[in-house]
């Protein structure tokens, strides 16, 4: 943790004092700085039914660079000339953010990558166990050979070099050992990612993996993860605290299947609950989740955290009144830390003070107990009968016919 980092900050957030105590602190071996390399443009367009268009990955890698992301993979140029092309003007760009290509292990990928001006290159090759016994035919041995002249090659045109060996987590750790020991011989790259592309590994293995991939390389680590089992974020995590000093995104958690670690969870929850003094424009997140939905044509879950249009929003009728004074008591961030806001709606669950706080919005403050009861009755059997929230203009309606604003007025 930053030795300056506090649980409670300000306004701004108040998380479990927990998180700080010595024997949890004690656990983690955290990197002194963690990138995250966003992969929206290839892993997240590889979402089934996705396509983004040359100006729409323009447009993303515009907004990931405005929000702060440090690495952002533009797509993989072998794809298709669209691809080549987006990722060639994206490096015209002069973003902030560096950019990658993703490749296969050929020579003739590291070629495109240099020709789009990338500044560095992810190199994948299988390693797990099932797809090297079934979908490849091949050994480890086989994974080496395909790997070293192609590491030597992208080493040798000057870009940054991530040897990818995906299905990590799957891999017998027999294989994966004698790969990167004579990797590392061979042809050692810049970085090394632990992949868990199936989603299937817990924190902890996470953990184990990203130390073990150390231990074998000394090398910075990253960790790219799917979210099958629901853990992408906490896996991501983990391996932070393992030491990885570079963790994979998707926004608005896109990418196969599940999806990938999701990026505004990640951006908020290194600042927040791990005291990285990030740069990160957490306002400007709910623009950058916009603006892929949009275009990917994918809605953001209400409940979706970080972004989900329902975060902070309070229908129960208990503590309505601090959503808005006083929002750290009812939520572990204030609502403006991400460009949010909190709200109080109507239903089955309001309460008295939640009628009073839609009255005062209103400028009715001088509403008796029983008209109050009697609004609080109808709201419930509005909201039963619809299944859902009660509008403001049903709200308005049902005041009208009470004759709080003639009473107001008055």
């Amino acid at each position: 943790m930053n030795k300056n980092y506090n649980y409670h900050q300000g306004n701004d957030w108040w998380v479990s004092p927990y998180n700080v105590v010595p024997e949890v602190t004690a656990q983690m071996n955290l990197p002194e700085k963690v990138e995250i390399h966003d992969a929206t443009l290839r892993d997240g367009e590889q979402t089934p039914g996705i396509v983004f268009s040359v100006e729409d990955k323009i447009a993303i890698a515009e907004k990931l660079a405005e929000v702060g992301v440090e690495r952002i993979e533009a797509g993989m140029p072998a794809v298709s000339e669209p691809d080549f092309e987006a990722i060639k003007r994206i490096s015209k760009l002069g973003l902030k953010s560096k950019i990658f290509t993703f490749a296969r292990a050929m020579n003739a990928d590291m070629d495109k990558a240099l020709e789009c001006g990338a500044h560095g290159v992810i190199i994948e090759v299988p390693i797990g166990f099932p797809k090297l016994q079934w979908q490849f035919k091949w050994t480890w041995e086989d994974v080496l050979r395909k790997s070293v002249e192609a590491v030597k090659y992208a080493k040798k045109q000057g870009l940054y070099t991530v040897y990818f060996p995906y299905d990590t987590t799957r891999a017998r750790e027999e294989d994966l050992t004698n790969l990167l020991s004579r990797l590392m011989e061979e042809a050692p790259p810049d970085s090394v990612g632990v992949v868990d592309t199936m989603g299937c590994a817990t924190p902890n293995a996470i953990k184990y993996m990203v130390k073990l991939v150390k231990k074998l390389t000394n090398l910075p680590v990253e960790v790219h993860t799917h979210n099958d089992f629901g853990m992408a974020v906490a896996t991501e995590l983990a391996g932070v605290e393992a030491g990885a000093t570079c963790i994979h995104s998707c926004a608005n958690g896109m990418g196969e299947r599940t999806g990938n670690a999701a990026l505004e969870e990640l951006m908020v929850a290194l600042h927040v609950l791990y005291g990285y003094d990030k740069q990160y424009k957490l306002d400007k997140i709910p623009e950058l989740g916009e603006l892929v939905s949009r275009i990917s044509n994918t809605p953001i879950a209400a409940n979706k955290p970080i972004l989900g249009s329902k975060n902070f929003t309070r229908e129960s009728g208990i503590g309505v009144d601090l959503v808005v004074k006083e929002p750290l008591a009812m939520f572990g961030t204030h609502p403006f830390l991400t460009g949010r806001k909190g709200d109080v709606v109507l239903g089955k669950k309001s309460g008295n003070a939640s009628i009073t706080y839609h009255l005062e919005q209103m400028g009715i403050t001088n509403a008796d107990d029983g008209t109050v009861k009697e609004l609080l009755n109808q709201v419930k059997a509005l909201g039963i009968q619809k299944k859902g929230l009660v509008t403001t203009d049903e709200f308005r309606k049902m005041v009208e016919t009470s004759g709080a604003l003639k009473t107001a007025a008055q």
